[in-house]
């Protein structure tokens, strides 16, 4: 069982390092910025009675990720992390500017070294939950939600898909594209056909969804239909061939490229920008399913997606069903800072920062792996 699965039924309160599998290496300061290292060696060699607290915040309103993996980075990798005293948010809340999410009390020499990691990584999971949050917020604009599938395999380095897929979870996408992204909240990876695939069947739609419905019979039955430019007439194709086993189309036409619709009907060209996945076309195709017996078959659109865009095509009730998005869901936006805030229980922070304390902030009971 994973561990997940047992936070969710409440039988524990945080994901621990059994999820995370960290690099050991951080334990010898590999990770972490010199500075760090020679600052833990003085504190060790000339101050080690101090006691420090150190603070953690943004300046965004924004979706909380990242809590319990810092929380076991520290009690990983935390000289006598029992001995800490950690108060903090949980992965999910929503916060806003400037408020405290976690503090650290303790020796500087037991936990300072992992300030940067910590902030790297409330940086990058606040990110990429927050951006999804807010276009599964505008997927529901038009007042039904829109399911998001997140999508971000090809826009960044492969070892960061485990944590994006879990940051993706938590700011509400619950289909994602590899096994890898949800490698730590239980699910397996989906997806059908990519442009690869027709490229062997020589761009017939129908032989290549064929294929695909005979070594995969039980998965639903979701054809990319952008190949040949054509999405209207390659979506009824397979329409007429599969009928009520179709599930969906999905188009994922370039921003650059005019769909043949458009050239075919180009009287209605004038008023808009024809090119890549736009309204007009969702519009027509919605339209020539329909109009052939096809209502059941649903509409995935990819390609560019992003809130703005989202918030566009729902204001408009563009008959889109699903939406997946890639790289605009892995911008990082919010940065974390980390700053000692007292000093043996005394103020004592750098110019223009303070102590702030947060009701909301709960204490971490240190329970060993």
């Amino acid at each position: 069982m994973k561990e997940i699965t047992r936070k969710l039924n409440g039988e524990i309160e945080r994901l621990t390092n059994k999820t995370f599998k960290f690099d050991e290496r951080i334990r010898e300061g590999w990770f972490s910025a010199v500075y760090f290292l020679k600052t833990k060696e003085i504190a060790e060699k000339i101050v080690p009675n101090n006691q420090v607290t150190m603070q953690f915040f943004q300046k965004d309103t924004a979706v909380l990720c990242g809590t319990d993996e810092a929380i076991a980075l520290l009690h990983t990798f935390a000289e006598n992390p029992e001995q800490l005293e950690i108060h903090s948010l949980k992965d999910g809340d929503k916060i806003s500017p400037y408020e405290t999410v976690l503090t650290v009390t303790g020796p500087y020499q037991s936990f300072g070294y992992l300030e940067g990691i910590i902030d790297g990584i409330l940086a990058r999971r606040t990110s990429v939950a927050t951006n999804v949050y807010n276009v599964v917020k505008a997927a529901r604009a038009s007042g039904k939600q829109k399911p998001i599938i997140f999508m971000g395999d090809r826009d960044d380095h492969y070892t960061q898909q485990a944590g994006d897929g879990y940051a993706a979870f938590i700011g509400g996408s619950t289909a994602q594209a590899t096994h890898a992204m949800n490698e730590w909240w239980g699910k397996q990876g989906m997806g059908t056909m990519p442009h690869a695939m027709i490229q062997m069947f020589n761009g017939d739609i129908v032989a290549a969804a064929n294929a695909y419905h005979k070594v995969y019979p039980d998965d639903s039955l979701m054809v990319l239909v952008d190949y040949n430019n054509d999405v209207i007439g390659d979506s009824l194709k397979v329409a007429r061939e599969f009928g009520e086993t179709l599930v969906g189309v999905r188009l994922d036409t370039s921003k650059n490229m005019v769909d043949k619709y458009f050239l075919r009907n180009q009287h209605l060209i004038g008023t808009f920008d024809p090119r890549g996945v736009n309204p007009e076309l969702i519009f027509a195709l919605r339209k020539a399913l329909d109009q052939e017996g096809f209502q059941h078959v649903k509409i995935i659109v990819s390609g560019g997606f992003n809130e703005n865009r989202i918030r566009a095509f729902e204001k408009q009730h563009v008959p889109v069903d699903m939406y997946g998005i890639g790289r605009n869901l892995l911008q990082i936006n919010i940065g974390f800072t980390g700053d000692n805030v007292l000093l043996n229980g005394e103020n004592a922070a750098k110019e223009g920062r303070k102590y702030r304390p947060n009701p909301r902030l709960e204490q971490v009971v240190y329970i060993r792996d």
